[in-house]
């Protein structure tokens, strides 16, 4: 398959996991990658696999919570490739925290980054959309549907991205640009590894967020994504498409 062939893709959180699955898969389907991450070497490592493979990738470190950094960002990409296509938002970060001890500045950072840093790079990127009639795949989460025990601050930041995601699929619709959601459940990524949990957590709660089938790669998000993000997703908009091998079911 080549949809993504003379398209430009804007995928952050490009350095590792869904991100850097999302750039493999697409570039692999012909579109030219233009890769972001906060981390420039994760993010250097992406774009030499996507050119060993042949095909065309650009590397942009960019904080995605900083307003110039992502404006320049995206003014960026449009100045190599002349145009965007569609923009991938799948830069994030998970913490744990025991309500009751949850502070600010941590609660803020991951609004910060999930929450504002999506809506900067949809803003950013949306006047392009428009010409392109392009389109938005957002990263959501299980944690968006469903209760996740010491995840409030994940929790609140991807449910905002899933409204967020319809209001601006509704209000775009008639102007040619979808918005939709991906909301992964129980795959296996640098962020999810690395993760801590406080002393407070109830392991009993935990099987609300394991798969029934086990948890999978990065690589089974990236198929959705790239169908989501391309011309076979032309007639959806605005929804959430749950990837969680039956976690919610």
């Amino acid at each position: 398959m080549n949809r993504f062939e003379n398209k430009v893709v804007l995928v952050t959180g490009a350095g590792s996991g869904i991100g850097k699955a999302s750039a493999l898969r697409m570039a692999t389907e012909g579109g030219a990658l233009f890769c972001v991450d906060v981390n420039s070497e994760a993010l250097d490592a992406t774009v030499e696999e996507i050119s060993a493979a042949g095909g065309e990738a650009t590397a942009r470190v960019c904080d995605v919570g900083d307003e110039a950094s992502v404006d320049a960002c995206v003014a960026a990409c449009v100045d190599r490739y002349g145009s965007l296509y569609a923009l991938v938002n799948m830069a994030g970060i998970l913490r744990f925290d025991d309500t009751e001890q949850l502070q600010t500045r941590n609660w803020q950072q991951v609004i910060d980054i999930n929450l504002t840093g999506t809506m900067l790079l949809c803003r950013a990127a949306l006047p392009h959309l428009l010409l392109s009639k392009g389109s938005i795949v957002n990263a959501a989460s299980t944690a968006a549907l469903s209760g996740l025990p010491c995840g409030v601050a994940y929790s609140a930041s991807k449910g905002g991205v899933l409204a967020m995601t319809r209001s601006i699929a509704v209000e775009y619709a008639k102007r040619g640009v979808r918005a939709n959601c991906v909301c992964p459940g129980d795959i296996k990524t640098g962020m999810t590894n690395d993760v801590g949990f406080p002393d407070t957590m109830d392991w009993d709660l935990m099987p609300r967020i394991m798969s029934i089938s086990g948890a999978k790669g990065p690589e089974v998000m990236a198929g959705v994504i790239a169908m989501l993000a391309s011309e076979d997703g032309a007639h959806i908009t605005g929804e959430d498409v749950r990837v969680d091998g039956g976690t919610l079911s």
